[in-house]
């Protein structure tokens, strides 16, 4: 039998389970994800067919770039998930997990629009784009 990971929003009016293994956090410092989330978007990832919305009673999705959507919770404002319509991945909010996962920021992409408040761990690797090297499991 596979992992099953779960979470949610904040008010519980979405709700989501991942039945297998997900993918290492990138952080995602593009002007869209940091005025969608209030700073820079963590997220982990699966594949498509991995992924269930178990409830989905207050999502909402937003398209700010023609074939990619963001979901969110309309009642408590929740970030939630980023994904390309039609593609293979879903992107979680990696706050959204119910417990922990032994998960690591791997990458950091869009540096270049990163805000000013703020350091980048030199550490991890950096794209001043959105290209990086972390599959998907």
């Amino acid at each position: 039998m596979s992992q099953v990971i779960t979470g949610g929003c904040q008010c519980g009016g979405v709700r989501y389970e991942v039945r297998g293994k997900l993918r290492e956090v990138i952080a995602c410092h593009c002007v869209q994800c940091r005025r969608t989330s209030g700073h820079f978007v963590a997220a982990t990832a699966c594949r498509r067919r991995a992924f269930n919305l178990v409830k989905d009673e207050t999502l909402k999705w937003y398209v700010a770039v023609s074939g990619f959507r963001r979901g969110f919770c309309n009642e408590c404002g929740s970030s939630l998930f980023f994904e390309e319509e039609g593609g293979e991945r879903v992107s979680i909010a990696a706050g959204s997990l119910d417990g922990p996962q032994g998960l690591k920021i791997a990458a950091h992409i869009f540096v270049s629009e990163a805000g000013d408040y703020y350091e980048i761990d030199a550490l991890v690797p950096v794209s001043q784009r959105g290209d990086h090297n972390v599959a998907l499991p």
